[in-house]
């Protein structure tokens, strides 16, 4: 069996959730901490709320250059602006 693809699936059983939870505590017991929690880090500030809004195309062509520039999304480049806007 030197390829995945020899692997029988077919008879391969399942993992059950308990098999699942008993290697998770051997793992935190083993590295003596709990594993980080995988998926979307929470928001650290404030909580954001979800909003639609209609702008303009060139807005959001703008956003979108300036976002790729900076390696973030755009709709955070528009988070910053406004929120610059607002403190003044």
């Amino acid at each position: 069996m030197s390829r995945a693809k020899e692997f029988p699936f077919e008879s391969a059983r399942r993992v059950t959730s308990k098999e699942v939870d008993a290697a998770r505590e051997a793992i935190e017991k083993t590295l003596g901490m709990k594993r980080p929690r995988r998926g979307r880090p929470p928001k650290e500030d404030e909580k954001y709320r979800p909003v639609s809004i209609r702008l303009h195309p060139k807005a959001i062509e703008w956003a979108k250059k300036e976002a790729e520039r900076k390696g973030v999304g755009y709709q955070t480049v528009i988070n910053e602006v406004l929120l610059r806007r607002a403190r003044g």
